[in-house]
């Protein structure tokens, strides 16, 4: 099956979106239509996990079946293994686990050899094995949590960089992902840049709506700002500009 090609991602906007907050994010998306963004399941495996942007490098699971589900499987030309060898420095690895909890995808030495190609995050909603390895990796991971089984007890892995489905949502290779304390939001690629530049905004606005509140300023008319209160954060930008 053929693989969609990983584009490269600006280190600069990958540092101005490190500045957002996912929840910002999911605002930002709501207002344009968007209202399925948030992956489902994708918890920080260590809490202090910093934020982490990055392009969606796809990878699919489906149901295990017998014959396919093997460990053999694990040396085939389509498995896990060889989708690690093809993710380029900085993606962010998304895997369409279905949901599955009891059936680890990746363990610690996946992990390990993730986090040496300088992939920037693992994303899925399934789980992981080998817990304190894993950890020990240093590779930021968003997942349901663990189990012990490897994944050919509960899943079969059939490709990457195609469309998948990660915690309910539609992940196509070269979306961009953000992912923070409250889990990954996607945001699509062709709409990468006004969605970064509202976000920004967004950021900026909430920054003063917090600075009104920390000064006893009632939240009626604030949040949302009415007229008057959006003429003061129109100035509060001028005169900050």
């Amino acid at each position: 099956m053929q693989q969609a090609a990983v584009l490269p991602l600006d280190p600069s906007i990958v540092e101005t979106l490190k500045g957002v907050t996912t929840a910002t994010l999911t605002t930002v998306l709501l207002k344009k239509g968007l209202r399925n963004v948030w992956m489902r399941g994708t918890r920080p495996l260590r809490p202090e996990q910093p934020r982490v942007v990055g392009r969606a490098f796809t990878l699919r699971f489906v149901p295990a079946r017998e014959d396919l589900a093997t460990p053999a499987s694990w040396g085939a030309p389509i498995s896990t293994r060889a989708a690690i060898e093809a993710m380029p420095e900085g993606v962010i690895a998304v895997v369409d686990a279905m949901g599955v909890t009891d059936a680890g995808i990746f363990g610690d030495i996946l992990c390990a050899r993730m986090a040496r190609r300088g992939v920037a995050a693992l994303v899925t909603d399934g789980v992981v094995r080998d817990l304190s390895g894993v950890l020990g990796t240093g590779l930021p991971v968003w997942c349901q949590g663990t189990a012990a089984p490897a994944s050919v007890a509960g899943l079969t892995f059939v490709n990457w960089q195609e469309p998948v489905g990660c915690g309910g949502v539609a992940v196509f290779p070269n979306d961009v992902v953000v992912v923070d304390t409250d889990g990954a939001v996607l945001i699509p690629a062709a709409m990468l840049d006004e969605v970064m530049a509202a976000a920004v905004e967004q950021e900026r606005l909430e920054g003063w709506i917090m600075s009104q509140v920390e000064a006893g300023t009632p939240l009626p008319g604030l949040y949302p700002p009415n007229e008057a209160n959006k003429a003061k954060y129109e100035a509060w930008k001028r005169d900050a500009a």
